[in-house]
């Protein structure tokens, strides 16, 4: 210090820039490219996984980076760029009857992958069908899981087995257990629209006295909430709070659209029951989903609590997308 000279203040300190997120999502279908389209809108660098050529063009048209991955072939984690360079890794790929989790299976240094990465966060993503059936009882994240259904138990093994994979790595790992998945382009709306006959599984639901359901926009959010929980190791129950029985909903749609377009629906696409098939429709797992915990510690307020406010906004995009398509002619 030179004497009678007043010493320079120190300079602030310069705070390191992030760095960048990157999201992984592996198996990018419906809600992995919802998912993907609002990150990428968030400026998240996103890659994901897909079974075909074609999938991979349409992702790659999103901004994503895409790799093709189908699980029912013996596809290779080589194949899968951005594995390592990942800071979140988002797990949406279905076990596969016969396989299980088409990942946990692979005979490779899944772990090693993983562990020499960049990866903070991982979720996978599971179902409420792994709580069986409870007699209508109201169920949480801490109640006995006992799947009967061969799905279902491929579900919670995988469950079990992305948990034990990262038991001893320093990141946060979370498992969401979604109710019936619904969203733009897969609702009961679409489906009267389409007049699409239902699937045999489809038409097993309807004597249900309690079906949980889940908006795709609040996936989104519960994803989005759990990112700030640090270290964690965590089950959710991603639901609304409505577990409104099947018919309810469709009947709501078919209300939905007789009003904006009454000349749409020609016929039912055999959403009631008839007497030649009655006996085959049993009640599978009735249960009522509790989403306590997402809301309390993750703090996530639902954008669509019930499938009325669901339907309401899916069909209010339709006429949105009309109204700008004529504009456009």
């Amino acid at each position: 210090m030179i004497p009678g000279v007043a010493p320079k203040p120190a300079a602030p300190p310069v705070a390191s820039a992030p760095q960048h997120r990157h999201m992984l999502v592996l198996g990018a279908g419906f809600v992995g490219r919802s998912v993907s389209e609002r990150l990428l809108a968030q400026g998240w660098k996103v890659s994901g996984t897909c079974t075909s050529a074609a999938k991979k063009r349409e992702l790659e048209m999103l901004g994503m980076n895409a790799s093709v991955f189908d699980a029912t072939e013996k596809s290779k984690l080589e194949n899968i760029q951005s594995l390592q360079q990942a800071t979140h890794l988002l797990i949406s790929i279905p076990p596969v009857p016969g396989v299980g989790d088409p990942l946990l299976n692979l005979n490779e240094d899944l772990k090693g992958i993983l562990g020499h990465g960049n990866l903070e966060w991982l979720c996978y993503l599971s179902s409420t069908s792994v709580y069986r059936d409870c007699g209508g009882a109201l169920v949480d994240e801490d109640h006995t899981v006992n799947p009967k259904s061969e799905s279902a138990k491929l579900r919670h093994k995988a469950e079990k087995g992305w948990l034990n994979l990262v038991d001893d790595m320093d990141l946060s790992a979370f498992i969401l257990r979604l109710g019936g998945i619904y969203g733009p382009g897969r609702s009961a709306l679409d489906t009267l629209a389409k007049s699409k006959s239902l699937s045999q599984r489809q038409k097993l639901r309807e004597s249900k006295h309690y079906t949980a359901r889940v908006h795709v926009a609040d996936i989104y959010q519960a994803i989005l909430a759990s990112m700030s929980q640090r270290c964690a190791r965590k089950i959710f129950n991603v639901v609304d709070d409505d577990a409104a029985p099947r018919a309810e909903v469709f009947a709501f749609a078919r209300s939905l659209i007789e009003m904006r377009y009454p000349d749409l629906i020609t016929e039912s696409p055999g959403v009631n029951s008839t007497e030649s098939d009655f006996e085959e429709r049993i009640v599978p797992a009735e249960k009522r989903v509790s989403n306590a915990r997402l809301k309390k510690e993750l703090g996530v307020k639902l954008l669509h609590p019930t499938y009325r406010s669901g339907l309401q906004s899916i069909i209010d995009s339709w006429q949105a997308e009309s109204q700008l398509s004529d504009r456009n002619r």
